[in-house]
């Protein structure tokens, strides 16, 4: 479990391909290694990763061929920045809104336009994941906990204020797609009035404040 609170940015320093279509990635995070312990979770841009392997001044994780598929991390290369983020501990602030790792998809930065100090930066998306996505909510992007300014049939927008800009690789990146990982809440929701539609069940506020949808 996440935040999207950017702990720093680290560098990929090396890459190996596994067996199966697998790889290997080997990252200088932001922090010393000999901080890191053998199985804890890593964010790297919003994929949540398990350390394998600890150096000098590196970490080692492997990547799976569907992690490759889902995200962005198998267009990545030796050079490249990435955001990273350490797992959420239980006496730590939630300073952002709570973030799985699994990405939903992959989308494309198609503007980024300047609003004074700040940016505002547009995401084209599939039309299935902009159905989850609400004005005013929270948005995953990069491993970045955002909110959303707008939301269309297949793109939302969002707002980079000047110290996201200096934390994250967001603005500066060498490829124009991010990972995405959008409100978990939303799709537990859909998936409850799936079901009960399925059944012929009806919906009511008793039923959701059973379930924990409403207080």
């Amino acid at each position: 479990m996440f935040t999207g609170i950017i702990e720093g940015i680290g560098k990929i320093a090396e890459r190996r391909v596994a067996s199966h279509g697998d790889v290997v990635i080997f990252i200088v995070p932001p922090f010393s290694p000999a901080e890191c312990n053998i199985g804890e979770s890593i964010a790297i841009d919003g994929v949540c990763l398990t350390v394998t392997k600890i150096g000098n001044t590196t970490v080692s994780m492997d990547v799976s061929s569907e992690t490759l598929k889902r995200s962005t991390l198998g267009m990545l290369n030796v050079g490249d920045y990435v955001n990273v983020e350490r797992a959420l501990r239980i006496s730590d602030r939630l300073g952002g809104h709570l973030v799985l790792g699994h990405v939903d998809g992959v989308g494309r930065i198609i503007s980024k336009e300047k609003k004074r100090g700040s940016w505002l930066v547009r995401i084209e998306l599939n039309k299935d994941l902009c159905k989850y996505i609400v004005e005013k909510g929270s948005i995953t992007v990069d491993g970045i906990s955002l909110t959303v300014n707008r939301v269309g049939d297949t793109f939302f927008e969002v707002n980079i204020i000047p110290e996201t800009f200096r934390q994250t690789t967001l603005l500066n990146k060498r490829i124009e797609f991010v990972n995405i990982e959008t409100d978990i809440i939303g799709k537990y929701v859909e998936r409850f009035l799936r079901y009960n539609r399925n059944s012929d069940s009806e919906i009511t506020l008793e039923k959701l404040k059973k379930y924990g949808f409403v207080g």
